[in-house]
């Protein structure tokens, strides 16, 4: 496999000091269902992410009805080799109406630890492992208590079968509070130019305050940057179009850099079965947008000026 050019050649990201790191992009897998990839095309969109330095591959237990886990670990049971050159993070918490599991009859969360234990177990089986990198609570549940979740964390990681702990979706005082039972690696949270809450909620500023970076899901929008159809992301993606141009840089790799400029240090996860797409993300890293561009940006995804 050929080796990355040097502008996509990018550092690895500790979430937290002295703990996991992360590759500076992260291949997210909720997609893969759709993908329609026979296993050897699998392997070798692992293998080129790996050359490219994304060795961080983000999972959940729902995802692609309950299904992408086994198609992944498919592939790790086709090249073994591979799980040793990365990190597997997933999530569970959430249960789906599916017909893989007719005992559910409400979609609704679960994050008791009979339910993360199972899942987390599940989650090894599917992917083939003996080991987590990273599990992470999917969302949080009005019914969780902390001393629970923090209970089955601690038993996993005794157990060796989860290395790291997190959550995602979660607010700042939810993330505070299960972090003092138990050292979290990461909040990972919806956030882009058309979703900038958690940078005016304290999301951000909390994870900033303990060192912590956070994960990034949905950094395009869900594609609505795209959508000829919706009027702010038509006016918001032609602001990003002239500072592309301007620049010299493509439009997706604008975005992630405008992400990647927040202090912060957030790791956007990809979504795209396309190498090409994880080299525009990755080149995001590789330059830092002038302050000036960055609130023009911000100015169109708000619709308004700062104070």
């Amino acid at each position: 496999m050929p080796q990355a050019p040097a502008e996509l050649l990018t550092p690895r990201i500790p979430t937290r000091d002295g703990g996991l790191e992360l590759s500076r992009i992260v291949a997210g897998m909720w997609r893969m269902v759709e993908w329609d990839m026979p296993v050897a095309a699998r392997v070798d969109f692992i293998e080129q992410c790996l050359a490219l330095g994304v060795t961080t591959f983000d999972h959940a237990d729902i995802y692609g009805n309950y299904g992408v886990e086994e198609l992944f670990g498919e592939a790790l049971r086709a090249q073994p080799s591979l799980r040793e050159r990365m990190e597997l993070v997933s999530k569970c918490g959430i249960k789906l109406l599916s017909n893989k599991h007719p005992g559910h009859t409400i979609q609704h969360y679960d994050t008791s630890a009979s339910h993360i234990m199972r899942s987390a177990e599940e989650s090894l089986r599917k992917l083939g492992t003996d080991r987590l990198d990273l599990l992470l609570i999917h969302r949080p549940d009005p019914l969780m208590e902390f001393d629970e979740i923090a209970a089955a964390f601690t038993r996993l990681k005794q157990d060796g079968k989860v290395l790291h702990f997190g959550v995602s979706n979660f607010t700042r005082r939810q993330f505070e509070s299960l972090d003092r039972r138990i050292p979290l690696a990461t909040n990972q949270v919806e956030f882009s130019p058309l979703h900038t809450a958690p940078m005016f909620d304290e999301t951000f500023d909390g994870l900033q305050d303990l060192g912590i970076a956070p994960m990034i899901w949905s950094p395009l929008g869900g594609g609505r940057l795209f959508d000829t159809n919706d009027a702010r992301g038509a006016a918001l993606r032609q602001v990003i179009q002239e500072v592309a141009e301007r620049i010299g840089k493509p439009f997706c790799s604008v975005v992630f850099a405008w992400i990647m400029r927040l202090p912060c240090r957030p790791i956007p996860l990809t979504g795209s079965g396309r190498i090409a797409a994880i080299r525009e993300a990755l080149l995001g890293a590789s330059f830092e947008l002038e302050r000036e561009d960055w609130f023009r940006i911000l100015r169109a995804a708000r619709g308004h000026e700062v104070a």
